[in-house]
């Protein structure tokens, strides 16, 4: 059975013992000061990022080595939840670039893929965003009473201005460092027993402010897990992002999840297409949201799954777009009551009869 997971950052707070009540065993976390974070430094999707050149850590001190690893898996513990999936890695442009630290940046990437393996956390979502990140440019959107979602809209991303030289990054040079990273990478994580799931491009278009995007069609994905043949070369599926590249998004989910290839699933929808679109309430937008669970039950998928890209509910702000508290606890539950009119009603501690439930 799918594994309904979350997504949280490595300091303790309140929502780490809210998803545990609402049923969630496994999460998924960012490093603490990994990419995710020292890259952007106006807040992720702001696309407002300058390349800098990075200054690492020393050694023992680096976010993404074994101690630093060991000590947030054993912080998870402490509130009863699993460390399963890390979203976030050392610095990777000079990597997606084929710049002169990549194989620096590589090293780094290897120590985390080996550190997860030697502690039991199996999935590592990368994507291959070139200088820029995931984008929206709009915090505002008002959803059924009055909840604040996100939306992009293409014309107004290009405003500023390009964010490198016309053809100073080109498609076939993401391509070639791609497939460089993936023979360097993948068989360390043969070996460690992790498994890489690309994400896709957000949004996925082929071009953001004069920067190439490699992963934003199902084609794309088909070269990129035929590019290196290994059972640790796989996807992200971000729904988000693939009902904008199909039509028949179950039918997508059967074709990678036929292959084995689905490692990890952000659950979300969106309303409009790839140049233009809003995020909406995960049982309000157009995607059959049951006939992709069904999906993943026929295909056999017993993997991580998380909710992702929430609106902001009342007495909220949206300055964390996509992940406030009240929005992530519904989109949980309308996960769980989607996996189990699937896949069946999932085991708990008293129907296992692991304890003795209270006497009335």
């Amino acid at each position: 059975m799918l594994k309904i997971t979350e997504l949280l950052t490595p300091t303790p707070g309140p929502l780490w013992r809210l998803v545990r009540q609402a049923g969630v065993e496994e999460v998924v976390s960012l490093l603490d000061g990994g990419e995710q974070m020292w890259r952007w430094p106006r807040g992720a999707g702001s696309q407002e990022w300058v390349p800098a050149t990075y200054q690492a850590p020393p050694p023992g001190e680096r976010p993404w080595e074994l101690p630093a690893l060991r000590h947030m898996k054993e912080l998870y513990a402490g509130y009863g939840l699993k460390l399963k999936v890390i979203e976030d890695c050392p610095p990777m442009d000079d990597i997606r670039l084929g710049g002169p630290r990549r194989d620096e940046q590589i090293d780094w990437l290897c120590t985390q893929i080996r550190a997860m393996g030697q502690l039991d956390i199996p999935v590592l979502c990368y994507n291959w965003h070139a200088i820029t990140a995931w984008a929206r440019t709009d915090r505002a959107v008002k959803l059924r009473g009055g909840a604040l979602s996100t939306g992009y809209d293409d014309a107004v991303m290009r405003q500023p201005g390009p964010l490198a030289e016309p053809g100073s990054v080109t498609t076939g040079q993401l391509w070639d460092a791609l497939e460089y990273f993936l023979r360097a990478v993948l068989p360390v994580a043969e070996q460690a027993g992790v498994r890489l799931g690309m994400h896709p491009d957000d949004p996925p278009i082929p071009e953001v402010r004069g920067v190439p995007r490699i992963m934003g069609t199902p084609e794309d994905f088909d070269r990129l897990i035929s590019l290196v043949d290994s059972p640790s070369n796989g996807i992200t599926l971000c729904q988000g992002n693939f009902t904008l590249m199909t039509d028949d998004l179950p039918g997508l989910i059967r074709h990678f999840g036929g292959l084995k290839k689905v490692f990890f699933v952000h659950f979300r929808d969106v309303a409009g297409d790839r140049s233009h679109f809003i995020e909406t309430f995960h049982d309000e937008g157009p995607t059959d949201m049951f006939a992709c669970m069904r999906a993943y039950h026929e295909v056999g998928f017993d993997g991580p799954m998380r909710p992702d890209h929430v609106p902001a509910l009342e007495g909220e702000t949206n300055d964390s777009f996509g992940y406030t508290n009240l929005g992530r606890l519904f989109a949980i539950g309308y996960i769980a009551g989607l996996r189990e009119a699937a896949y069946g009603r999932p085991a708990t501690e008293y129907r296992a009869g692991t304890r003795v439930a209270l006497a009335g």
